[in-house]
């Protein structure tokens, strides 16, 4: 059985599920933009290195001297700016591929008139006193505040039911001891 692997431009070998559909080889090219746009990086940093002056590099660095680090510099900015254009044109090929493939606008039927989308979980309190039109989440979201009310009103009691408390035993020894 023959293989059906494909190779893209530089030699690489492509999945063949990559080849199957027009948006496929769309997903494959964004990943590449992806590789793309981590190489310019690197770049970057490679070529904001050769811009410091020689006596910053530290002993690992392994940055060119003289006139090397110039010529080194120049050839990373060129690269930069060719994967720079590299990744335009797969970013505008791709826009321009998921433009052609969308659907059109008339395709997409408004809601009718008085139309309101049920709550998914969390949204703006309404005049709505019976909160049948709120979700779930919301409701936890109530329960849970209105326990946390519940157990603050709960310890400022006890902690005042406490100073009573104590107040009450310095009075009750202040009394016997005067006895």
């Amino acid at each position: 059985m023959a293989s059906t692997t494909v190779s893209d431009g530089d030699g690489h070998e492509i999945d063949p599920i990559w080849t199957m559909s027009r948006t496929a080889r769309q997903i494959y090219v964004l990943g590449d933009v992806d590789k793309n746009i981590r190489r310019l990086l690197e770049l970057a940093a490679s070529s904001v290195s050769l811009l410091t002056l020689p006596q910053t590099d530290g002993p690992g660095d392994n940055l060119p001297q003289g006139e090397e680090r110039s010529e080194q510099f120049v050839l990373e900015v060129s690269e930069y700016f060719e994967r720079l254009d590299a990744i335009s044109e797969q970013i505008r090929s791709s826009v321009a591929h998921i433009k052609q493939s969308r659907k059109a606008p008339s395709a997409i039927n408004a809601p009718t008139a008085g139309f309101i989308p049920p709550s998914l979980g969390v949204g703006i309190p309404s005049a709505d006193v019976s909160g049948k039109n709120r979700g779930l989440q919301e409701e936890r979201v109530e329960r849970d505040a209105w326990k946390g009310i519940l157990n603050a009103l709960t310890r400022i009691k006890e902690a005042r039911n406490r100073e009573r408390n104590a107040e009450q035993n310095v009075d009750e020894k202040a009394v016997n001891t005067q006895q």
